[in-house]
């Protein structure tokens, strides 16, 4: 068995998620078990921006080898006794494992430790209660940490029963445990009631884009792969972007009109990650669904990335969990500006774009890539020369308010010869709208 320990820099402070105000930051060491000859860096790296996003300060990392996961306390009791030395020579406040612990587990070493220890999905639950935002976001985190909370009652409980006295009343009574698991149940069952609400009302939402037949495209990608950075660039919104794992958790839906094409609408979903809980994956799987639902997923992916391939199959893997495969995909290859790339499109054999290399944050490629998703959504494109009078100013403006008008020049009679560019769906409204009268103002 080896052992490498290593020592950060890190003296940072960070400030409070809700109050704004500097708080204390927790220091910790990091637990990585290897149980192949793959030394697993990268996963360490990211174990380590998990810890950074989370607000926590690592202090040592200690990395191990084992052919198979130790029953008691997953790792040795060599290697608990050493991390128990560690937490008290530096006063440190947790343990973090970058594995799954059961509920066994974690009780050992934090009776051995004496101090606080949590694994990766208990890490990544913490960063997603920060981050959640919006009423729906906080209901999906909070049911996905009672759902893992479930199984790990037993820690800090005992049995007391809960009885009355009296006659016929006496004899064993409720547990605290039994208690506590009622009322979580409980807690369950109204936070489910809740989100399949708003699940409808996202269901409601999504047919109402259906009827209008106003196309929805899906930003999917690994987290901290650029998905909110790119979707500023696109609609010139004010979403929060940073460099860090989940900067952004609750989804955010934006209309925006594509050049040549017409309105449609961008959906920034949460960022996917190696090993992402399953409960969070079942919580969240309505703001998903916009995903399943898209007519096109932008699947963004940071090509500065070394391992980029990697994260790439990742997110397939949860787009196939959540039935989203199907979709059609476009590939956005974000970054190039660190990799000193030029901007272009590639195309498969029979000139469809597949793929699109842009830099959200000098907004090089963003209009190849407009025009690439236009290619995707276009079957069907319109173009044509009309003349109308003075009396179709109606249908003029709601031109214009389409964005078709490309070329415009009125005559000495007063009518508007007008060149119009616009996706076939919108013209065939306008033409049932008007019951056919704009037929008649076509010119050659």
């Amino acid at each position: 068995m080896t052992l490498t320990t290593l020592k950060s820099e890190s003296t940072a402070k960070v400030a409070g998620h809700d109050t704004g105000s500097f708080a204390e930051i927790e220091r910790a060491i990091l637990v990585q078990v290897e149980f192949s000859a793959d030394r697993q860096q990268d996963s360490l790296d990211e174990l380590k921006l998990l810890a950074s996003s989370a607000g926590v300060d690592v202090a040592t990392v200690v990395r191990c080898r084992r052919q198979a996961p130790d029953s008691r306390y997953y790792v040795g009791s060599g290697i608990a006794d050493h991390l128990a030395e560690q937490v008290e020579s530096a006063e440190l406040s947790v343990i973090i494992f970058n594995h799954n612990l059961s509920p066994a587990q974690t009780r050992n070493l934090e009776k051995r430790c004496q101090c606080r220890v949590i694994d990766r999905t208990s890490l990544i639950l913490d960063i997603f209660s920060q981050r959640a935002r919006s009423y729906e976001g906080k209901l999906q985190v909070e049911l996905a940490q009672l759902k893992h909370l479930s199984s790990r009652l037993v820690r800090g409980w005992d049995n007391i029963e809960r009885q009355k006295g009296g006659i016929g009343l006496r004899g064993p009574g409720e547990t605290r445990l039994e208690t506590d698991r009622r009322l979580l149940r409980q807690r369950v069952t109204a936070l489910r009631q809740r989100l399949d609400k708003l699940t409808k009302q996202r269901q409601q939402g999504r047919q109402a884009r259906q009827r209008a037949e106003i196309p929805v495209l899906a930003l999917v990608g690994y987290t901290n792969a650029g998905k909110s950075s790119l979707f500023n660039r696109l609609t010139q919104a004010n979403v929060h972007a940073a460099d860090q794992l989940f900067a952004t958790l609750d989804p955010t839906l934006r209309r925006i009109d594509i050049a040549d094409y017409g309105p449609a609408v961008l959906a920034d979903t949460v960022g996917f990650i190696r090993e992402l809980p399953h409960d969070l994956v079942a919580a969240f799987k309505s703001t998903l669904q916009e995903s399943q639902d898209a007519d096109l997923v932008l699947l963004v992916v940071d090509y500065a990335d070394s391992d980029h391939q990697s994260k790439l199959d990742q997110v397939q893997l949860v787009l196939t969990e959540i039935e989203a495969d199907s979709v059609p995909q476009l590939l956005v290859w974000n970054k190039i500006d660190q990799c000193d790339l030029t901007a272009r499109i590639d195309y498969d054999e029979q000139g469809v774009a597949q793929a699109v290399f842009v830099s959200a944050h000098s907004g090089d490629g963003i209009d190849l890539l407009q025009q690439a998703i236009r290619q995707r959504l276009s079957t069907d494109y319109v173009q044509l020369n009309l003349s109308l009078p003075s009396s179709a100013g109606e249908w003029r403006a709601r031109l214009h308010q389409l964005k078709a008008v490309k070329q415009e020049t009125f005559t000495e009679q007063g009518h508007a010869l007008i060149t119009i560019s616009l996706s076939a769906a919108d013209w065939g409204r306008l033409l049932q709208q008007s019951s056919g009268l704009l037929e008649n103002y076509i010119v050659s």
